[in-house]
C-alpha cells in the first residue's frame, strides 16, 4: 500500500525541479559564448557536408556511376548520424571533454579520407580476388565512421549550448539547427567552387581537416575549459597537436603522394596529370618511342598502340556517302577528327567538346597533336565548347550529312543523358536527307546489355540501324587498368540513318563485321528519366 505524502509544514519552499549542471563558468560574457558556439556550429557543419561531398566525388571518379556512389555514401551516413546520436547521449554528462574528442577524431578521420580511398584503389585496383571491391568497401567504411561522429556532434551541441545560458529547449534547437544548415550550405557552396578547383580533392579534405581540428579544439578549451579536469585539457591539446602535425605532414606530401598514385595506376610514363574542371586527364608515354595512352577521369580513352583504328572504325563507314558537312560530338582528342578530314569533299567539321582544356591540349601536345594528325590545325574545323545535348537543341536543322557521337562511355551517369532517346532524336533532326550517324556504343562482349541498349535507343528515335564491331588490338587491350572501351575484346558501333544505313567496303580494312542482330530482343530504350546502361 502506498502511504500519502504528509503535507508540507507552513512556509516550506516548495521543492526545485532537477535542471541538471548549472551555467558553465565561462571566460566571456553569455552572450559571446552563445555566439562562439554557434559559431563552431556553423563551421562544423561545413566541414562535415565538405567530407561528405568529397566521398561522393572521389567515389564518382573512381568507381563510376555517380548515382550509386552518392546513395551509398547519403544512406550510409544518414544511418550512421542516428546511431552516433544515440550512442554520444552518454557523453552529455562530459560535454566539453566528449565533444573535444569527436571533432579530433572527425578532423583525422574525414581529412585523411581521400588520400585512404585513392591509395586502396591506385595501389590495389587491379590485385582482383578478395581486393576487388576493397574501394567500395573503404567508401561505406568511411561513410559509417564520418557519419557517427557528425551524428554525435548535435546531442553534445545541444549540451553546450544549454551550459552557456538556459534556455527553452525548443529555441536552443531552432538555434542550434540554423547555424548547422547555414554551415552546410557554406561547405556545400565552398567545395566545387572554391576548394575543389583551386586545391584538388586531396588537398581539400586535409585543409578541411585542420579547419575542423581548431574549430572544435578552440571552442571546447578557449570556451569550456573549465569544465575540464587538468588530465582532460592536455589530453585534448595533445590529440589536437597529433592531429594537425599528421594533416600537416600528409598535405606537405601530398604531391608526392598523388604523383606516386598515379604510376602505381598508370605506370611511370606519366607526363601530363591535370584536372580541367569537367575531367581528370592523364597523358602518358608518346616519347622515346614508348606508346601514347589518353586517360579521362581514369580510364583509358586514347591508345597509341592500336593505330587509330577504332577512330577509324567508328568514322569511316559513316562517311560511305554526301559528307561535306560534318558534326562531331565529343571527340575531344582530334583523333575521330583526323578520320574525317582524310576524306575528300569534306568542307565544314564542327567539332562540340565540352572540355576546352583537353582540346587545347589536344592542339599543343607534341605526341597528342602528332597522333591526330594536328587536326585542329585545319581551316575547315570549327570547335565550339559546349555540352553536346544543349548545343543540339539550338543547332539548325537538316545541317550535316554526317553526324559523329565519339562520347564517353555509357557506363558513367553524367554520360547517359548523351546516349539517351531524346539526344538521338535531337541529333536525328539535325540530319540531312540522306545522312548518317555513327555512335560508339562499347564493348559488344564486354558489356551486351550497354551495347544492345544504345542500339535499342537509335532505333526508338526514329532512325534505322547498323550494330557492327571491330575486334580491338593487343597493345590497346593491355596498357595500363584504365576502364575505357579501348580495353574491351572489341570495339562496338552503331551506324544510323533515316533509310537503313549501309556499312561500304570503305572500312573493311579495319576489319569491320556488321554485329548481327545476336542481343536480347525488345529491350526498352534508355530516356533522360529511365537510364538503363547499368549492367
Amino acid at each position: 500500500m502506498i502511504e500519502p505524502h504528509a503535507p508540507a509544514p507552513p512556509g516550506t519552499a516548495p521543492p526545485r525541479p532537477r535542471t541538471g549542471p548549472g551555467p558553465a563558468r565561462l571566460p566571456v560574457r553569455p552572450a559571446t559564448g552563445r555566439f562562439l558556439v554557434l559559431t563552431g556550429v556553423f563551421v562544423c557543419a561545413a566541414c562535415g557536408l565538405v567530407y561528405e561531398l568529397e566521398l561522393v566525388a572521389l567515389a564518382s571518379y573512381l568507381m563510376g556511376d555517380s548515382v550509386t556512389q552518392a546513395s551509398v555514401v547519403l544512406s550510409v551516413m544518414v544511418f550512421a548520424m542516428g546511431l552516433g546520436s544515440l550512442l554520444a547521449k552518454r557523453l552529455r554528462c562530459r560535454a566539453a571533454a566528449g565533444f573535444g574528442a569527436v571533432e579530433a577524431l572527425l578532423a583525422l578521420v574525414g581529412g585523411c579520407s581521400a588520400m585512404a580511398l585513392y591509395a586502396v584503389f591506385a595501389w590495389t585496383g587491379d590485385w582482383g580476388g578478395a581486393w576487388a571491391g576493397g574501394s567500395t568497401y573503404l567508401l561505406v567504411a568511411f561513410s559509417l565512421a564520418i557519419g557517427l561522429l557528425i551524428g554525435a556532434e548535435v546531442p553534445l551541441l545541444m549540451e553546450l549550448i544549454q551550459r552557456v545560458r538556459r534556455q527553452d529547449p525548443g529555441g536552443a534547437v531552432a538555434d542550434l539547427f540554423a547555424a548547422d544548415y547555414v554551415g552546410a550550405l557554406a561547405g556545400g557552396l565552398a567545395f566545387p567552387f572554391l576548394l575543389l578547383p583551386l586545391l584538388g580533392q586531396l588537398s581539400a579534405t586535409l585543409i578541411t581537416g585542420t579547419v575542423n581540428a581548431v574549430a572544435g579544439g578552440a571552442l571546447v578549451l578557449g570556451v569550456f575549459r573549465h569544465d575540464l579536469t587538468r588530465r582532460d585539457r592536455r589530453l585534448l591539446v595533445v590529440a589536437n597537436l597529433l592531429v594537425l602535425a599528421l594533416l600537416a605532414t600528409a598535405a606537405a606530401l601530398v604531391d608526392d603522394f598523388e604523383r606516386s598514385a598515379r604510376h602505381a595506376m598508370y605506370g611511370r610514363d606519366v607526363r601530363v596529370a591535370l584536372h580541367t574542371g569537367v575531367q581528370d586527364v592523364v597523358l602518358t608515354g608518346g616519347a622515346d618511342g614508348r606508346g601514347l595512352g589518353l586517360y579521362l577521369d581514369g580510364r583509358l580513352r586514347v591508345s597509341g598502340g592500336d593505330g587509330g583504328r577504332c577512330h577509324a572504325a567508328l568514322v569511316r563507314p559513316a562517311m560511305n556517302g554526301p559528307h561535306a558537312r560534318v558534326l562531331v560530338l565529343g571527340g575531344g582528342d582530334g583523333l575521330a577528327l583526323r578520320e574525317v578530314l582524310r576524306h575528300r569533299g569534306v568542307h565544314r567539321v564542327d567539332v562540340v567538346e565540352l572540355d576546352a582544356r583537353l582540346v587545347r591540349l589536344a592542339r599543343t601536345d607534341p605526341a597528342l597533336s602528332a597522333l591526330n594528325g594536328h587536326a585542329y590545325r585545319d581551316p575547315r574545323v570549327r570547335v565550339v565548347a559546349a555540352d553536346a545535348f544543349g548545343w543540339l537543341r539550338r543547332a539548325p536543322l537538316r545541317a550535316y550529312d554526317v553526324v559523329v557521337s565519339d562520347l564517353p562511355d555509357p557506363r558513367d551517369t553524367s554520360s547517359t543523358k548523351l546516349y539517351s532517346q531524346e539526344f538521338y532524336g535531337l541529333a536525328r533532326e539535325v540530319l540531312a536527307d540522306g545522312g548518317r550517324l555513327a555512335v560508339h556504343a562499347g564493348s559488344v562482349t564486354a558489356r551486351p546489355h550497354a551495347f544492345w541498349t544504345v542500339d535499342a535507343t537509335v532505333r526508338a528515335a526514329g532512325l534505322r540501324t547498323v550494330p557492327y564491331r571491330v575486334d580491338g588490338s593487343r597493345a590497346a587491350r593491355g596498357q595500363g587498368h584504365g576502364q575505357g572501351y579501348e580495353q574491351g575484346l572489341d570495339w562496338g558501333y552503331v551506324l544510323a540513318s533515316r533509310a537503313r544505313p549501309h556499312l561500304g567496303g570503305g572500312a573493311s580494312g579495319e576489319g569491320v563485321r556488321a554485329a548481327g542482330r545476336t542481343g536480347p530482343a525488345d529491350l526498352p530504350p534508355s530516356t533522360l528519366v529511365h537510364p538503363r546502361y547499368a549492367d
